[in-house]
C-alpha cells in the first residue's frame, strides 16, 4: 500500500550532531506505520541521526529464527541505548494469520532477560485528562522486574497425566525434588524461576529510582501463599533496604512499604499517586497497563528498560493497535494516537545526550516533549483522548494530521531559540 503524502515539516539550518548510534528496534502493525513518520516530523529535520536498525517484525524474527532479537540486545549492550517499537508476541491465531514457523517468545522477554534490568513505566499527564481514579492527583510509576517468572518459563502439556515433579540438579550433583501432584486425567505443568542476583538488581533499581524522584516506594508479593518464590523477594527486597538504602530514604524523606499484592492494589486505588510501585514481572506487566488505562491512555505512558549495568532502552509500552492496522490496510483513516512512540525517542535521545554530553541533544529532547503537552493541553489530539478529555478537545486528529500539528509546533519552538 502507498504511503501518505505528508505536510513537509520545517527544517532548521544546521542539525544537532550526534556521535554514537541509538540502537533502533523496528516493529509491528499500526506502530511500524507510525514508527517513519515520527521520525520524518519531528526528529530527522532538527537532529541529525545515528542510529543500527534492527527489524523485529515478526515476519523477520520468523525468517531469523528469532536470532535478530538477540543481536539487537546484544547491540544495546554494545551502544549503551535502545529505542524499541511495539512488537507483535505471537499466539497461536497469529501464527495462523502469519504463516509462522511457531509461537515466538516475546522479544521483550529476550531483550530484558538479556540486559537484567527493570522497566520503570510512567503516566505522561496533561491537565484536560483527568485520571479514572479520583484520588489520582500524582504520577503512579510501575517498576517492573525484567527478568525471569513465565517470561522465561517451561511448559509441559502431559496427555494422560501422571506424576508431575520439579526436579534441581546443583553443581555438584545434588538432586532436588519435589512432587507437584499426581493425576490420572490430562494435566498441564509450568516452570518458573529467577535468580537471587537478578532481584537484587531489580531491588537496588527501585530504591535508586524512589531515591532519584523523592517518592516513596511500594512493593508486593503474595508470599503467603508462595512461601519461597515470592517470599525470597520480600526477603531479598528487606535485606537491600535495611543494609543499603535505610538511611538514604530517611534524609531524602521518603519511606518503603512492603505488603501482599491483594492488599496494595486495595490500597493504591485510594492513594493520591506519587509514588513508585514495585512489581514482580508478571504483576507489572498486568498492573502497568491498568494504571496507564486509569491515567487516560496505554498510549500515554512512557517505558524504559533500567540495567544495572548501564544499558537503557525505552519503548512503546502499548501493543501494535492491531485494529486500527486493519483500518490502514482498508484505506480508511485512524486517529492513532503516537505520544508513547514519541516519548521512547525523546527518552533515548535525551539519554544518548546525557551519557555523550550532547547538551543541544537533551535540551531538543525537553522541547519535545513539551511540545506534546503544550499540543494536547491547548484541545488539539486523537481520539483516544477526545473521549475522556475536559473540556471537550478543539480538534480531533487523525494519526497524520496529530503528527503534522506536533512538527509545526515544535518548528516553532525551535526557530524561536
Amino acid at each position: 500500500m502507498a504511503s501518505p503524502t505528508h505536510t513537509k515539516t520545517p527544517i532548521m539550518t544546521q542539525k544537532i550532531q550526534m556521535t554514537t548510534p541509538l540502537v533502533e528496534i523496528d516493529g509491528d502493525e499500526m506502530t511500524r506505520v507510525l514508527w517513519p513518520i515520527v521520525k520524518e516530523k519531528l526528529i530527522l529535520p532538527f537532529v541529525d541521526l545515528k542510529c543500527e536498525y534492527y527489524d523485529l517484525g515478526i515476519m523477520e524474527r520468523d525468517r531469523t529464527d528469532d536470532q535478530v532479537t538477540v543481536d539487537a540486545a546484544n547491540a544495546i549492550k554494545k551502544h549503551g541505548v535502545g529505542v524499541k517499537n511495539a512488537t507483535i508476541t505471537p499466539n497461536a491465531d497469529r501464527v495462523k494469520e502469519y504463516g509462522l514457523k511457531k509461537q515466538w517468545k516475546s522479544p521483550n522477554g529476550t531483550i530484558r532477560a538479556a540486559l537484567d534490568g527493570t522497566v520503570f513505566r510512567k503516566p505522561i499527564m496533561v491537565r484536560n485528562i483527568r485520571p479514572a481514579v479520583r484520588s489520582w492527583v500524582k504520577p503512579i510509576v510501575v517498576g517492573r522486574h525484567a527478568y525471569g517468572d513465565v517470561y522465561k518459563n517451561a511448559e509441559i502439556y502431559s496427555e494422560a497425566g501422571g506424576k508431575l515433579e520439579i526436579v534441581a540438579t546443583d553443581k555438584n550433583g545434588t538432586v532436588l525434588r519435589k512432587t507437584i501432584i499426581e493425576v490420572d486425567e490430562p494435566a498441564i505443568l509450568q516452570g518458573v524461576h529467577n535468580t537471587v542476583g537478578s532481584i537484587r538488581s531489580f531491588a537496588r533499581a527501585c530504591f535508586e529510582y524512589s531515591l532519584d524522584q523523592k517518592i516513596d516506594c511500594w512493593f508486593a508479593t503474595k508470599d503467603t501463599i508462595s512461601k519461597i518464590y515470592d517470599q525470597r523477594f520480600k526477603n531479598v527486597f528487606e535485606e537491600v533496604f535495611a543494609q543499603e538504602y535505610s538511611a538514604k530514604f530517611a534524609a531524602a524523606g521518603i519511606s518503603f512499604f512492603y505488603t501482599l499484592i491483594d492488599d496494595v492494589v486495595a490500597r493504591m486505588m485510594k492513594s493520591e499517586g506519587g509514588l513508585l510501585w514495585a512489581c514482580k514481572n508478571y504483576d507489572g506487566d498486568v498492573m502497568s497497563d491498568m494504571v496507564a488505562s486509569a491515567f487516560g491512555s496505554l498510549a500515554m505512558m512512557s517505558s524504559v528498560l533500567v540495567s544495572p549495568n548501564g544499558y537503557f532502552e525505552y519503548e512503546a509500552a502499548h501493543g501494535t493497535v492491531q485494529r486500527h492496522y486493519y483500518k490502514h490496510l482498508k484505506g480508511e483513516k485512524t486517529s492513532t494516537n503516537s505520544v508513547a512512540l514519541i516519548y521512547a525517542w525523546s527518552g533515548a535521545l535525551r539519554k544518548r545526550g546525557e551519557l555523550d554530553g550532547i547538551l543541544e541533544l537533551i535540551a531538543f529532547a525537553d522541547t519535545l516533549e513539551e511540545t506534546i503537552i503544550e499540543c494536547i493541553e491547548s484541545g488539539y489530539m486523537t481520539g483516544d483522548l477526545a473521549l475522556i478529555c475536559d473540556p471537550p478537545a478543539v480538534k480531533v486528529l487523525n494519526s497524520t494530521d496529530f503528527l503534522d500539528e506536533l512538527g509545526r509546533r515544535l518548528a516553532q519552538k525551535l526557530n524561536r531559540h
